[in-house]
Parts: C-alpha cells; sequence; structure tokens
C-alpha cells in the first residue's frame, strides 16, 4: 500500500481552514442534500483536498443532533494531545521518504500512538493509503505507440465492428449491354460469431508447444471450422505465447490458407479471452473447489454452457477496449 498525498504534497490545513469546509458540510446540510451529494459537490470544487466521507458523515450527524458550532469542542481534563505541529511534520517527512510505511514503524519512530497517527495522516495531512494497482509491464513509449497503432488498424479493418458495407466486384459492360444486377442477401447470413469450437486438454500436464499447437490444436479447430465449406476463410487472433509466434506455427497457418490477426506485445487488457472468457468462467465456478481431472470437464462444461448471443457480444464489446486504448495514449487502461 502507498500513502498519496496531495498533488502539491500539502495538506488541506495549510491553505484551507477546517471551518471553511464545516461550513460548507453545514450549508449542505442544511439545503437537505444527502451526504454523497455533499462528498461529490466538494470533490468537484477541491478534488483531493477534499473532507473524506467519514467526516461529512460525522458532521451531519451532529448537526442531526442540533449543533451549530463549528469549532473543535474543549474537552476539560483531556490528556496532552499528541498532534503538534512538530508531530505533524515528522509524519509527513516519514511518508514522503516512504510511501510504503506503515503505522507500526511510525508509531515505533516518533513515539506516538496508532490513534494520534491516524488523526495526523488524515485530518491534517490529508493522505489516504491506497493499494498499488498491478499492470503487466512498465510499457516504452514505442510499445504504447504500437497498441495505439494495433489498436487503430484494427478498429479500421473492421469498421469499429460496425460495418455494414457491401463489397462488390466492378465488371465491364460494352456498349447496348444491360447493366449487371446482383440479388442482394438477407440479414440473416450476415458476418456472426460462432462461438466454442472446440476445447483441446494438455495431456498429463504438459506445456504448450508449437509442434503440439500445430498437429493437434490448430488441426482439430480448423477441421471443425471447415467441416461444412472447406474454403471456409478463417481469421484467426491470438496473443504472442511463445507456441503461436515461432516460425514453423506461421508457416502451418500460411499452408492451411488462415489469416492472422497479430497481437500486440504485453497486451492483456486487449485480448478477449482475459476481459471476456476467463472473467465468465471464474464468475460461474466462483466458489467450487474442484479435483484436477474434475476442474478440466467443469471448465469445458462452463464454456459449452455460454450461449452463442454472448460470444457476439465478446466480439462487439472486443473494439470498446481498443478505442479506450487510444484515448489514453497506448496505457493500460484495466485493474489488472
Amino acid at each position: 500500500m502507498n500513502f498519496a498525498l496531495n498533488s502539491n504534497g500539502r495538506s488541506p490545513t495549510d491553505h484551507k481552514n477546517l471551518k471553511h469546509f464545516r461550513a460548507i458540510i453545514y450549508y449542505n446540510f442544511q439545503r437537505q442534500l444527502s451526504q454523497q451529494e455533499c462528498l461529490a459537490e466538494l470533490l468537484s470544487v477541491f478534488d483531493n483536498e477534499a473532507p473524506h466521507q467519514s467526516t461529512i458523515s460525522r458532521w451531519y450527524v451532529e448537526f442531526k443532533r442540533g449543533r451549530v458550532s463549528l469549532s473543535n469542542d474543549r474537552r476539560v481534563g483531556a490528556p496532552k494531545t499528541a498532534v503538534t505541529q512538530e508531530n505533524v511534520d515528522a509524519v509527513r517527512k516519514l511518508i514522503i521518504e516512504d510511501r510504503h510505511v506503515t503505522y507500526r514503524e511510525i508509531e515505533a519512530s516518533l513515539k506516538i500512538s496508532k490513534t494520534s497517527i491516524q488523526k495526523i495522516s488524515h485530518e491534517e495531512l490529508g493522505v489516504r493509503k491506497l493499494v498499488s494497482r498491478w499492470i503487466p509491464q512498465l510499457l516504452t513509449d514505442e510499445q504504447k505507440a504500437a497498441r495505439v497503432n494495433w489498436c487503430q488498424k484494427t478498429l479500421d479493418r473492421f469498421d469499429s465492428g460496425n460495418s455494414k458495407n457491401a463489397f462488390q466486384l466492378a465488371v465491364w459492360v460494352l456498349q447496348g449491354e444491360e447493366k449487371p444486377t446482383k440479388v442482394i442477401r438477407s440479414r440473416s447470413v450476415s458476418k456472426k460469431m460462432r462461438g466454442h469450437i472446440a476445447t483441446i486438454s494438455l495431456n498429463e500436464q504438459r506445456t504448450v508447444t508449437s509442434d503440439w499447437y500445430t498437429t493437434i490444436c490448430l488441426p482439430k479447430v480448423i477441421t471443425e471450422l471447415r467441416k461444412i465449406n472447406r474454403e471456409r476463410r478463417i481469421i484467426l487472433h491470438q496473443d504472442n505465447a511463445s507456441s503461436h509466434t515461432t516460425q514453423k506455427t506461421r508457416q502451418y497457418l500460411t499452408e492451411e490458407n488462415v489469416e492472422l490477426l497479430d497481437h500486440p506485445p504485453y497486451s492483456p487488457d486487449l485480448s478477449p479471452n482475459d476481459f471476456f472468457t476467463f472473467p465468465k468462467i471464474k464468475n460461474r465456478l466462483r466458489g467450487q473447489r474442484f479435483q484436477s481431472p474434475e476442474a478440466v470437464n467443469t471448465f469445458k462444461n462452463a464454456v459449452l454452457d455460454l450461449p452463442a448471443n454472448e460470444w457476439n457480444k465478446c466480439f462487439e464489446n472486443w473494439f470498446e477496449p481498443m478505442q479506450m486504448c487510444i484515448n489514453l495514449r497506448g496505457e493500460y487502461f484495466q485493474k489488472q
């Protein structure tokens, strides 16, 4: 976890009096705004400098009890607080030096209680502890550009998944001949994703090699796809696993007249398996436990149970992450 400071490294109290925020909260309370509406309004104006939701909730409770004072209550006989400017500065320094510093380490270093540290960090410094987002790779500018180029190329190729254009061949017509005609096909025969084709399991928990991929896996898939029409056009999209990118695999696909749709490196967020298939199966099997052989069959059945319209949605929704990737200039856009 990391401590997150405000963008300029200063706390709200450095330049915004707490009473001002309390006055705004009181004003919103009188306007009968909900706590969420109050928080949203403060965030829209003050961004990270806005009070925490727990602070808004606490003051709403106080105002409901009839409180009108915005000042802190005096506590007669209360022990001397550890929330001093000296300790505030010391906590700030520890956080800036190490964003992973823990409460226990701060407590041991400054000899103050965890309660005081929480008060200093949240109320005085306005910091929060956030879990870092896992990403597959720290992308270089070249890799980001490659992701953007691939997304744009694929969007153009499939017209963002919305192509309804009819491509026709022009023919020469001699003078006096009738114009050529062509029967319009029904929309029912428009291109659709078929969905799941085949599940090919690895025996004896072997790894996927180009030999297995080209002699067992791909032949079964291609045979199934061309069972009715041997000349059927196939466009294969696969990731950059080593077995997918070897010369042997590429040569096999060329011999079988399979068009290859490549995939940008370090881009699981653009892979249909990662954003569609695996999450769908995980949700279906969540909370269940299996032995190894049983798990394989259960996975197969879960894939087979996905209806065809879900697979069509996968293809249609595939273009949304591509556009998101372009908008973010190649940065990752999903939590990993």
